[in-house]
This record gives structure tokens, C-alpha cells and sequence, in this order.
């Protein structure tokens, strides 16, 4: 087993593994399925978590995740609001799915302020810039 480690760390080291490495200013992309609280606020903080260590933080509400934006459900997710809010006043950037918005009946007066309709290249310019990491709740 110990022989089985040495050979990958080795092999490791030789393939230039150092690629998927995060860097210390690496840009992080949320994409946010969920509006089970838990789950969202875990995506949310762990996003603000390396947004204060200086990595660009751009969340994506897709999915059911599009009903955290939603000002009528100030009730049920204060605390996600509140959050998103928060990270987005510190520079962060939430996208929200038009798709998803027709499928849940959420129009762009329903929204929080602040949050941006996606498009191919609002979302993709900020999936796809350099050095990118990409989580998905």
C-alpha cells in the first residue's frame, strides 16, 4: 500500500497536477439547484467564505434555486436573502436562469434587487473566465 502511494504521488507530480489546484485569486462559480435551506445556505457561505479570501464569487440560481430570489419568499429564506445580499454588496455576482423563472412562474419585478437575468454570455462569460472552479449544491 505504502509502494501504491509513492507511485502516485510520483506520477502526480510528473502529469503537472498542480493545474486543478486552486489558485489564491481563483474566480468560484456556484451553480445553485436547490432551495432546500440547508443546501443553499452551505452554497451560499461556503461562496462568501472564498469571496473574503479574495477569490471572485459568481452564484448561479437555476433550477429550484430561482425561488431564493423571489421577494414574496422573504418569509421562508431570510437568511439566504440576507446572504445573497450580503455577498453580492461585497462584489459577488448572482446570475438567475430566465428559463427557470418562466418554468416557476418568477418574473424580473419578482426579484431581489441586484440579481442578473442570464444569458448565454453573462453566464458564460463568468463560467468560462480563466481559472474558474465550479460547484455545484
Amino acid at each position: 500500500m505504502k509502494n501504491l502511494l509513492v507511485i502516485s504521488c510520483l506520477v502526480m507530480s510528473l502529469c503537472g497536477s498542480s493545474g486543478a489546484l486552486a489558485g489564491d485569486t481563483d474566480p468560484l462559480f456556484i451553480n445553485l439547484t436547490s432551495n432546500d435551506g440547508h443546501r443553499a445556505t452551505m452554497a451560499i457561505n461556503f461562496g462568501a467564505k472564498q469571496q473574503a479570501k479574495g477569490h471572485a464569487l459568481t452564484i448561479l440560481l437555476n433550477d429550484k434555486g430561482v425561488l431564493l430570489a423571489v421577494k414574496a419568499n422573504a418569509k421562508k429564506f431570510a437568511d439566504q436573502q440576507k446572504d445573497l445580499a450580503d455577498a453580492m454588496s461585497k462584489g459577488a455576482t448572482v446570475i438567475i436562469c430566465p428559463m427557470c423563472m418562466k418554468h416557476f412562474k418568477v418574473s424580473e419585478a419578482d426579484l431581489l434587487p441586484g440579481i442578473k437575468l442570464g444569458s448565454p454570455d453573462i453566464t458564460g462569460a463568468a463560467l468560462f473566465k480563466d481559472n474558474t472552479k465550479a460547484l455545484t449544491w
